[in-house]
């Protein structure tokens, strides 16, 4: 630099870092007094939103959550339901009288078939704490063959173990049932029962008539003299007649021989014995049909002197009801309806 030079020289640009320190920071932008409980409640609204929707997050993951456990105990229900059993285990020994339920129509297809009967009855003399089977009966009948199947078991099962079983009569003991009640060794009846009709039948209609006034003309091809025998389409023929008569008969020979078995000389056989007549209970008794009045309580503790009952009849599940109730029902009656061939009862 030139001595004679009068510019003076520049400050040097580079600022001093002790410099910086010494100096105070800036002051901070100046906010007004009247913003500040503004922001103070907007934080406050902001922080009560998000707590309220966590909340019912939690709620709906709740409520999910419980729908999901309710379907599983369902489904969990509903799986048991199918495969519980449908009669009770063994009681250990326990002394009690053991009950055999056989109500409604006897036929392959009910619940008084001869499968869940007879599978009932070795349930329950199979128990060693059962000291007698009372088969309660509220049924007009039904297929004699079911019935002859249940009364074979009742005879080899109360020989096998040793065990007196007894009928109980409620409502109504007619036909296949009384059938039944006659392999035991004693029925009781109330005073206002329907007890006997020891017969057999075969019911049908026939259309012919009606058929001829409609102008309809049935047309039947068979192969064999009486393939279309009882077919209520055509008429009926007198071999037809006989042939069915035949038939009857015969199984009412197997009714009668199986009432006079059981019951032996307690029986008072007259011309109506084996007419197909009913009586109520107390005639019931003076005939010989019947051994006494009483009911299933009285039976437990009087005749066999085990108060205590237990049911080994199987019954239909939750599962059953519901598919029942929910169409298959519909689908039951659809099937009987077709299956309109006579039958003998």
């Amino acid at each position: 630099m030139n001595p004679s030079d009068p510019t003076p020289p520049l400050p040097d640009a580079t600022p001093n870092p002790d410099d910086m320190l010494k100096q105070p920071p800036p002051p901070a932008p100046a906010v007004e007094a009247s913003a500040v409980p503004t922001l103070a409640r907007h934080e406050a609204l902001a922080l009560e939103l998000a707590r309220d929707f966590l909340a019912e997050k939690r709620r709906e993951r709740r409520s999910r959550n419980l729908f999901r456990f309710l379907w599983l105990g369902l489904g969990v229900f509903l799986v048991w339901s199918l495969w519980a059993p449908d009669h009770p285990a063994a009681t250990s020994g326990t002394p009690h009288t053991a009950l055999v339920e056989l109500r409604g129509e006897i036929a392959a297809d009910t619940e008084a078939s001869a499968e869940l009967i007879v599978s009932s009855l070795k349930n329950a003399f199979e128990d060693r704490g059962a000291r007698a089977v009372v088969i309660r009966i509220n049924s007009p009948g039904g297929s004699p063959v079911q019935a002859g199947i249940v009364y074979d078991e009742i005879k080899r099962l109360r020989a096998l173990h040793d065990k007196p079983v007894f009928a109980v009569v409620e409502d109504v003991c007619a036909s296949a049932a009384y059938y039944i009640a006659s392999a035991t060794d004693a029925i009781y009846v109330d005073k206002a029962s329907m007890v006997g009709s020891i017969g057999v039948l075969i019911d049908d209609f026939g259309y012919t008539g009606l058929m001829e006034k409609l102008g309809v003309e049935r047309r039947l091809i068979t192969a064999g003299e009486h393939k279309a025998m009882l077919d209520p389409f055509s008429p009926l023929k007198p071999s037809d007649r006989a042939q069915a008569q035949g038939w009857i008969d015969g199984v009412h020979q197997q009714f009668i021989a199986a009432v006079r078995a059981g019951r032996g000389e307690r029986l008072k056989e007259d011309k109506d014995t084996f007419s197909g007549l009913v009586w109520n209970g107390d005639r019931a008794v003076e005939l010989g049909l019947a051994d006494g009045l009483a009911n299933l309580d009285h039976v437990a503790r009087e005749v066999v002197g085990a108060e205590e009952v237990i049911d080994y009849t199987p019954h239909e599940n939750v599962a059953e009801r519901l598919a029942k109730r929910f169409g298959a029902a519909l689908g039951e009656g659809a099937v009987k309806t077709l299956r309109s061939a006579p039958h003998i009862r």
